[in-house]
């Protein structure tokens, strides 16, 4: 009788789901939650976060990502990239609203992904497919809130819901979202993700590769520290000291060649003694008399390659100091041309902000001016009124003391008026 019920309430098509036989909790409360919204499924536990929930009020635009993990409405609403015109959800009476996560975000940057290499055994049709990636930042990217992750469709319908591949340590990818629909990897039975394949493998490869791309450029724009890579750095020279120490192995050089060379004049030396000891018969007079004229020329070859060393590290040191100014120059103008765009950008988004700020406490002030000049004229208003009350009363005391004198000068005239007619009566009396 109940199944009858629920089927005659189809028309042509369509589907039903009832949920039945669900659990309680220690407080006997249902393990889905029908009461918070009459027009929603929330799930109560771990996936329920209260946290999330009051920042799902204040950020708008992130609300899918805080709050599809617990509510139903939510995860419905983008569980289809599009929605096919004769398509509708109906959730607890209430049809849900699809919404495309594109239009949470700014600064949107598309990507075409072609995958190289595909399974064996993939039809013609998915084989030639790419994937459109859009990413940009999230709306509330300002406010530096935790959201960001890929949202990876199957032939139309939502896989993996904001799926985080970039962990860096720090803030690094925050407030990156994405959107792609990702054919050619296959799901797996459940439709809550992917077969773990090489191809999804350099799919997440080239997604994180996009991500760290577009927070290298992007991420001043949002109020992030400008960050470069190593890799975006071109190849320089070697540095100063690498060219200071290369002239040092010149100069050894050098001075192993003097070296050399004052080596060979001894040997030559030594045999003209040698020769002329021989023929004059006195070995000791003829070395003395060999080596005493072989000085000055040794001497010489010292002095000239003394000089020619000397020259050499002032020509090295030189070169070395106008390279490494060079340098220097080529390097702080290439760190102007790159921090100076987002430098300005950075201070003119933060100059606009700021006189928004200003024209928020510009407002304020103005408001609180105005209740200070209407408590100001109540207060001036109080106090003419007490004046005026005031002045009427002294105006009423002074007219009662006025009165309260002319009595009193009546009653003295009565009482002068009585004293000489008692004196009048005792004469009458004793005549």
């Amino acid at each position: 009788m109940f199944q009858g019920t629920i089927f005659n309430l189809f028309k042509e098509h369509g589907t039903r789901i009832i949920i039945y036989n669900l659990w309680e909790d220690d407080e006997g409360k249902l393990e889905l939650d029908f009461d918070t919204d009459p027009h929603d499924i929330q799930i109560r536990g771990v996936n329920r976060d209260e946290k999330n929930i009051q920042m799902a009020k204040r950020y708008p635009n992130s609300r899918h990502f805080l709050t599809y993990r617990h509510s139903l409405r939510s995860y419905a609403s983008i569980l289809y990239l599009r929605l096919p015109y004769n398509f509708r959800i109906i959730l607890r009476g209430k049809d849900v609203e699809h919404h495309n996560i594109v239009n949470d975000m700014m600064l949107t940057k598309e990507v075409t992904y072609r995958p190289l290499q595909l399974p064996e055994g993939m039809s013609p049709k998915v084989a030639n497919m790419t994937a459109n990636v859009t990413l940009g930042f999230v709306k509330d990217a300002k406010y530096h809130i935790a959201v960001q992750g890929f949202s990876v469709y199957h032939k139309n319908r939502l896989i993996k819901p904001f799926w985080r591949l970039w962990n860096p340590a720090g803030s690094q990818g925050r407030g990156i979202i994405g959107v792609l629909e990702a054919d050619f990897v296959e799901p797996t039975h459940d439709k809550q993700g992917f077969e773990r394949t090489a191809v999804l493998s350099r799919l997440e490869n080239k997604l994180v590769k996009i991500q760290k791309d577009y927070w290298y450029v992007n991420c001043q724009t949002v109020g992030y520290a400008p960050v470069r890579r190593t890799t975006d750095f071109p190849e320089r020279e070697p540095s100063v000291s690498v060219r200071r120490k290369s002239c040092r192995v010149n100069q050894n050089c050098h001075g192993s060649s003097s070296g050399r060379l004052k080596s060979s004049n001894k040997l030559e030396k030594g045999s003209l003694a040698i020769n002329v000891s021989s023929e004059n018969g006195s070995c000791h007079e003829a070395s003395r008399s060999c080596i005493e004229p072989q000085q000055d020329p040794a001497s010489d070859e010292r002095t000239v390659a003394t000089n020619r060393v000397g020259q050499v590290s002032t020509d090295c040191d030189a070169e070395c100091s106008t390279k490494s100014k060079k340098e220097s120059h080529e390097a702080t103008e290439s760190l102007r041309e790159i921090v100076s765009p987002s430098m300005a950008k950075l201070l003119n988004e933060r100059s606009c902000e700021r006189c928004k700020s200003l024209g928020t406490e510009l407002e304020q002030a103005k408001e609180k001016i105005e209740e200070l000049e209407k408590e100001q004229s109540a207060f001036l208003e109080i106090i003419v009124q007490e004046k005026a009350e005031r002045e009427q009363e002294e105006e009423r005391l002074r007219k009662s003391l006025t009165d309260a004198s002319n009595t009193i000068g009546k009653l003295l005239e009565k009482v002068k008026e009585l004293e000489g007619r008692k004196l009048q009566n005792p004469k009458v009396e004793h005549e």
